[in-house]
């Protein structure tokens, strides 16, 4: 089954963009996913075709109109009914490589790309659009962000990485930072290789990485690694159910 990635947009002409190229190029070429660029200003009914208007109550900027967001999503719902709608918006919740690896299972997203001072606030009701973040940044528009989402998503698909290890053994999809990586030449400018990667034992080799991935979590994302050793205490669904069931 195909991918189907639908993005509205101001500028269609940034997709595929990057995402032509490389692993994701290919998977394009292959069928693996599509990528369809819908322009938002196609949805506009006055002769200039706008798509924003002042903001209610006075400010600077503009906002983009919900009555033309409302006909561009009816549209992508129109196209693809089964995919989700995400907006991408520095007020949405924080993208998860969780929340991704769900995305890359499904049949697609839709996705809307915000420019100006954002979006009429009554679309995310009216559509049930869901409001995600890259981060704690502040972009020109959503369409860099979406190209990351897709970038993402679009890794994970079947086929699309050489090895299905790949997406498993990185950072956060464990709740931990991934390990640090080395290669040839042993030696460079004085620093070498950790023995340890070098000694072909394959036990050590996994204990180093798991202790090096658990202390580059604590030491450089505390939020991470509380979380990780939160999860870690806690019981599992069906040993608190156990634990019930005997009166503990």
């Amino acid at each position: 089954m195909t991918f189907a990635a639908t993005i509205l947009t101001l500028y269609p002409e940034m997709f595929p963009g990057p995402l032509g190229i490389s692993l994701a190029g290919r998977a394009l070429e292959e069928g693996v996913w599509s990528c369809a660029a819908v322009q938002i200003r196609d949805f506009a009914t006055d002769k200039h075709r706008t798509v924003d208007d002042t903001p209610a109550g006075g400010g600077a900027g503009m906002v983009l109109k919900v009555d033309v967001l409302a006909s561009a999503i009816d549209h992508a719902l129109w196209l693809q009914p089964e995919c989700p709608v995400l907006a991408m918006t520095p007020r949405g919740k924080p993208l998860t490589q969780a929340r991704v690896r769900k995305l890359a299972t499904g049949p697609g997203v839709t996705i809307l790309c915000g420019r100006f001072e954002g979006f009429d606030d009554r679309i995310f009701e009216g559509r049930g659009v869901e409001e995600v973040s890259l981060g704690d940044i502040i972009l020109s528009g959503g369409e860099t962000a979406a190209l990351a989402l897709l970038d993402a998503c679009i890794r994970l698909l079947p086929g699309v990485m050489g090895a299905p290890s790949s997406g498993a053994e990185e950072s956060f999809e464990e709740g931990l930072l991934e390990y640090p990586h080395y290669t040839r030449p042993v030696e460079w400018e004085g620093r070498t290789i950790p023995e340890v990667l070098r000694s072909g034992d394959h036990a050590k080799i996994a204990a180093w990485r798991k202790a090096m991935s658990e202390n580059d979590t604590r030491l450089r994302r505390p939020d991470l690694w509380e979380r990780h050793i939160g999860a870690r205490a806690r019981p599992a669904s069906g040993e608190r159910r156990e634990k019930k069931d005997q009166g503990q």
